[in-house]
């Protein structure tokens, strides 16, 4: 092994597993590792510190390995300023840009940890001062304004196709401190720690009640719980019950497609969703073309919020959305019936208000829809918390596999869970 760099490792990272996977990754990928200095802790508060020589053959698989060490939270022993490059054009990143994780991230600039907003998978890192700079990101002593400090200095992620031409994009892993979510002393609850275990014979009437709980503390702090809904609420019939929760201020954004609010909507016109009775099971004379026509008489009257106003829609989630301004994001895709005037059918613009929906949200609902979770998981970071029901228990463990350190997964009909956190809240 030719060259070699130390990294420290320094929290709960023996039972937390970090410790663990950082030997593998060294091991998997080639290298070599030497622990230089370990010290345990040894009571339930304190922290273990590991600092370990790795060894690589050549220096761009060592680079390789200290990049996956340090998604998983090691940090380089006596580390310089991160390494800052401008981008050459818009939506272009510098070669060898430093791709980010969804965890609580600190960029060193001038000496100091500053600590990045917006934390987001799979996007750059952008450093911005007020003061003028070269491209490596150092300050022109000569030319800076009397008066600024280490504060002005903002560092934030942005993705890739919002680069702009002279952007200072943090490349390579030097300067780069990554803190991963650790298992909570306490237990956690039923938000437990990396919880990725889903199963249908879990105690959903305790489950919904911890739910039903975080909420209340949740909008008693005056966070936000956002709310990512699919079709099937409205074919289960959990519809009106996710309305009254609505009504009741406990949603303070929701996230969907089209074909939900389509349904939605089409429950209140005409008494179906995707033609069938919900009430009765039956299907009514042309019930097939209903979720059309609903897109036709929505267009007609200029959007949701007109057809509320003209009276024409009285009802349900969305009814509720616009009466309680509660604001909600509908994004398009191309399996789109119409769409409706709402729907963002501009797949940027659409990932750019799912992403600010996102980043408000201190506890996230995803509720029976494997495409729109997803999309709106990536832009979570680690620490928001989140909640994945669905009746299939493969799209429950993938909606928590994003990323989440504090997930709760059940696997129940939508239909029947939503009426029971209704009652749980409301009661």
């Amino acid at each position: 092994m030719t060259v070699a760099r130390t990294v420290e490792l320094e929290g709960h990272i023996i039972d937390s597993g970090t410790m663990g996977m950082c030997f593998g990754v060294v091991m998997d990928m080639g290298g070599e590792f030497e622990v230089e200095e370990f010290e345990v802790g040894r009571h339930k508060h304190a922290e273990t510190y590991c600092r370990m020589r790795v060894m690589a053959e050549t220096e761009e698989e060592l680079r390789a390995i200290l990049h996956e060490l340090n998604q998983q939270g090691a940090t380089v022993a006596d580390p310089r300023d991160a390494t800052l490059e401008a981008a050459p054009e818009d939506g272009v990143v510098p070669v060898d840009f430093y791709s980010t994780t969804n965890h609580p991230t600190y960029v060193r600039v001038d000496g100091e940890y500053v600590e990045v907003e917006d934390v987001e998978m799979d996007c750059a890192l952008i450093v911005e001062r007020a003061g003028p700079e070269d491209s490596q990101g150092v300050d022109d002593a000569d030319d800076a304004d009397e008066g600024e400090s280490d504060d002005d200095t903002r560092v934030y992620t942005k993705v890739l196709n919002a680069v702009e031409e002279g952007d200072l994009v943090v490349t390579g892993e030097t300067g780069i401190r990554v803190e991963p979510p650790e298992r909570p002393r306490n237990g956690g609850g039923s938000f437990g720690f990396m919880q990725g275990g889903v199963s249908s014979e879990r105690p959903s009437a305790s489950l919904i009640e911890e739910i039903a709980d975080e909420m209340r503390e949740v909008r008693e702090n005056d966070g936000n719980v956002l709310v990512v809904c699919g079709p099937a609420i409205v074919h289960s019939g959990g519809r009106n019950a996710l309305a009254d929760i609505v009504r009741a201020g406990y949603i303070d954004g929701l996230s969907a497609g089209n074909g939900f609010a389509v349904h939605d909507l089409e429950r209140d016109l005409y008494g179906t969703s995707l033609g069938v009775d919900t009430e009765s099971l039956e299907h009514p004379r042309k019930g097939h073309k209903h979720h059309i026509y609903t897109i036709s008489e929505i267009a007609r009257l200029g959007g949701i919020e007109a057809a509320v106003d003209e009276g024409i829609i009285d009802e349900g989630v969305m009814y509720e959305c616009i009466e309680n301004d509660v604001p909600y994001v509908l994004a398009g895709s191309i399996r789109d019936d119409g769409p409706l005037p709402d729907t963002i059918t501009d797949s940027i613009e659409a990932q750019n208000a799912i992403r600010e929906q996102a980043q408000e949200a201190d506890l996230v609902l995803m509720l029976s829809t494997l495409l729109h979770s997803v999309a709106v998981g990536n832009c979570l970071p680690s620490t928001t918390k989140t909640v994945c029901v669905d009746i299939n228990p493969a799209t429950v463990t993938q909606l928590l596999d994003r990323g989440s350190a504090q997930a709760i997964g059940m696997v129940t009909d939508i239909g029947t869970f939503i009426p029971m956190l209704r009652d749980e809240l409301l009661e």
